[in-house]
């Protein structure tokens, strides 16, 4: 049986699979992380916790974060985060620009690369610089 929240997958498997593809899962990694720290923070309460976490996981939010982390990037991060930045998605939310949402594809991308690599202590990584970054803290 595959253990999903454990992956390895190889080079040749994570090459196979497109930009897009690989920000579609991020997306949802990314999403995960931004509700668990909303929850442990105590920014749990009914009323304003889907709006906390648009307020994260919106193009332009995601836009900003990632310049706080793509100075660590390695070179094949830096890699996979043009790929995606250079994806082209069938369309762009109107509350976004172009720009924003590349960077927000491209974030997710990395993600979702670094998702199926199992490399969680890498996001863990990334994601605390990021929300640092945000909070000052």
């Amino acid at each position: 049986m595959t253990d999903y929240f454990h992956l390895s997958a190889d080079k040749n498997t994570l090459n196979g699979i497109s930009s897009l593809g690989l920000a579609h899962l991020g997306d949802a990694v990314y999403e995960l992380m931004v509700r668990s720290w909303l929850c442990l923070h105590g920014k749990a309460t009914a009323k304003g916790l889907h709006k906390a976490t648009v307020g994260y996981v919106s193009a332009p939010a995601q836009a900003g974060m990632a310049e706080a982390v793509k100075p660590l990037f390695t070179p094949e991060e830096e890699d996979v985060f043009r790929r995606g930045r250079n994806a082209s998605p069938h369309s762009i939310p109107p509350h976004a620009s172009r720009e924003d949402y590349a960077a927000a594809t491209a974030l997710e991308a990395l993600f979702g690369w670094l998702w199926l690599r199992g490399e969680q202590d890498r996001l863990n990584e990334l994601f605390e610089t990021m929300m640092e970054a945000r909070h000052g803290t």
